[in-house]
């Protein structure tokens, strides 16, 4: 009898309101009726609980949240940062000691994606001049450098990106020791003399990041556009025609509904497959 598949979500929201973790369970649901899998999910409250998963899941997928990734000292990081750095020496130990056969495979949103980016010295966490919140193209970088999680998205693809920091400035001789692979970056600006950052990276062939939300839906979205705070940035910062064009955006099925649809269930699926497979062979 096939074992169910574990999912560890880690919760990066400290009891803040927001539509992540709800679309987050929302997508690991849909997965397993589409997919036919029994799935174990376990919700981790990392922040406000110090609550942190051990090795026992077969999956993670680790949060966005609210507040800065440059504060340090708080009583969730030093745990977290084992845990983080645990997967990854897993990892390498599963691939020299026995193939690929029971593999940990970690999905890192916004926050998570910056502080790990932090975490590892890929590059500078910086706060934003202005508060990046919309639906936004995200462009590739390195255009010989294929990533499966995007096949079938066009170039660019658009996405939803909410955050108030950034990863910048990557650290081309890190990056090599780690062999991470930068893949997108934000939209160009040729008016605006800024560095772009970086919104998506493949850590290692388990573990992959985005600085914007995959997981995202049109439901959220709306939800939030349509709030007085929200629609009251985004015009201040790019105007009526630009809120309206989002609020557009939202009901495109070749934008936002298209990257919700692929990103965040191909991972999963992709996990499955190897984790369902390598039990197999074992």
């Amino acid at each position: 009898m096939q074992k169910p598949l574990k999912i560890a979500v880690l919760d990066m929201y400290d009891n803040f309101p927001g539509e992540g973790m709800r679309c987050i369970v929302n997508l690991i649901n849909e997965f397993q009726t589409r997919e036919g899998i029994t799935i174990e999910t376990q919700i981790f409250n990392v922040r406000a609980n110090n609550e942190i998963p051990d090795l026992n899941h077969d999956i993670y997928i680790s949060s966005g949240g609210p507040g800065s990734p440059l504060v340090l000292g708080e009583v969730w990081e030093e745990p977290y940062f084992k845990f983080i750095d645990s997967v990854f020496a897993h990892n390498k130990l599963e691939a020299v000691q026995y193939g690929e056969s029971t593999k940990k495979y970690m999905f890192l949103i916004c926050h998570s994606f910056q502080v790990v980016a932090r975490h590892l010295g890929i590059g500078n966490i910086t706060k934003r001049r202005s508060t990046a919140f919309g639906v936004f193209p995200v462009s590739q970088i390195d255009k010989d450098v294929k990533e499966e999680l995007f096949e079938g998205l066009p170039e660019p693809f658009f996405v939803v990106d909410s955050r108030d920091y950034q990863l910048v400035s990557p650290n081309k001789k890190r990056i090599k020791e780690l062999g991470v692979k930068l893949l997108r970056m934000e939209k160009e600006r040729p008016l605006v003399n800024l560095e772009r950052a970086i919104m998506a990276i493949r850590f290692s062939e388990e573990v992959f990041g985005t600085q914007f939300h995959p997981e995202a839906d049109a439901i959220g979205m709306l939800k939030l556009l349509s709030s007085e705070d929200k629609k009251k940035a985004v015009i201040k910062t790019h105007g009526l025609e630009k809120y309206n064009d989002m609020i557009a955006k939202l009901d495109d099925p070749d934008k936002i509904l298209l990257t919700e649809s692929i990103i965040i269930p191909k991972f999963l699926n992709d996990a499955a497959e190897s984790i369902l497979h390598s039990a197999l062979v074992i």
